[in-house]
């Protein structure tokens, strides 16, 4: 007698393509230098499920039998590898929002601006890619409520934040948004520290009226 629930039966060919394209863009955050070891970690919800990267496991030693599969409760629907120690971080960003997927990481450039500012400074139109200037999450330890309560707070009619002394928390539609955000997220970054440290000069920022033109033609930036 097969002891698994329906749900978990007609869902597993599901997961299975979800997990390994959460695999494939979890090797490429450290491919591309957003993540260093094991830090950071990435999850996809698909239906009532969430996928998430394990804690403590080389993106490149993960396989098909190490899928990982919990509820929006944390409940455990599969595999045997315990969770990222974000899990609340995600979980609480599926719960408040729309979002599909998210990537945390450790960027190092975003890392440094969340020590030194409470919001990133608007230097380029592409902060319109997360609704407007992307805030800074108070500081709380990893792995925490309380985090997970502040980066709500951060995230609020945003799709990403930086999280103070920590990293960056973007959620997006799917995994290629999320990860590609990111990215975009971590030059910003770059971009702002490389402007404002030419000494006696500070980088022309742009206005709250420019940024919201950015985000509304942003969100029609694509083929049809």
């Amino acid at each position: 007698m097969n002891s698994q629930r329906p749900e978990a039966v007609t869902s597993r060919p599901v997961w299975e393509g979800a997990w390994r394209e959460l695999i494939a863009w979890a090797r490429r955050t450290a491919a591309d230098g957003l993540v260093v070891g094991t830090s950071g970690n990435l999850s996809v919800r698909v239906g009532d499920a969430v996928l998430v990267t394990p804690t403590a496991v080389p993106y490149e030693d993960l396989g098909p039998a190490d899928l990982l599969a919990v509820g929006l409760d944390g409940r455990r629907l599969a595999g045997t590898l315990a969770p990222t120690s974000e899990l609340p971080l995600h979980l609480a960003v599926y719960r408040s929002t729309g979002a599909r997927a998210v990537v945390h990481t450790h960027a190092v450039h975003a890392t440094a601006v969340s020590t030194l500012v409470d919001e990133l400074p608007p230097i380029h139109y592409l902060t319109g890619l997360f609704g407007g200037p992307v805030r800074v999450a108070d500081y709380a330890p990893y792995g925490s409520q309380e985090l997970a309560a502040h980066a709500l707070t951060a995230l609020r009619e945003r799709t990403g934040c930086l999280l103070r002394n920590h990293g960056t928390l973007v959620h997006a539609a799917g995994l290629r948004q999320a990860f590609e955000h990111t990215a975009q997220l971590e030059w910003l970054c770059r971009l702002w520290l490389a402007a404002s440290s030419v000494p006696g000069r500070a980088p022309a920022l742009l206005s709250p009226e420019q940024i919201a033109a950015a985000t509304e033609r942003l969100g029609t930036y694509r083929q049809p």
